[in-house]
C-alpha cells in the first residue's frame, strides 16, 4: 500500500540531505499517514488520511 493520503492525495517528497562539506545524497519525507474509522454515508471505513485532513475537519470520524 502506498503512503498516500485517499482524501487529498498528499505522499511522499523527495529531496537531499545536504552535509556540512554540501555533499548531496538522496532522501525522503513520508506524509503523516494515519488509518483511521470514517462515517461515509452511514457505512464505516477504514481509511489512510494524512493528519492535516483529520485536524481540518475533511472527514467525519466514525466513533
Amino acid at each position: 500500500m502506498s503512503r498516500k493520503c485517499e482524501v487529498c492525495g498528499k505522499g511522499q517528497a523527495s529531496g537531499n540531505n545536504v552535509s556540512h562539506s554540501n555533499r548531496h545524497t538522496k532522501r525522503k519525507w513520508n506524509a503523516n499517514i494515519q488509518t483511521v474509522k470514517v462515517d461515509e454515508n452511514g457505512t464505516v471505513l477504514k481509511r489512510k488520511v494524512c493528519t492535516r485532513c483529520i485536524r481540518s475537519n475533511k472527514i467525519s470520524r466514525a466513533i
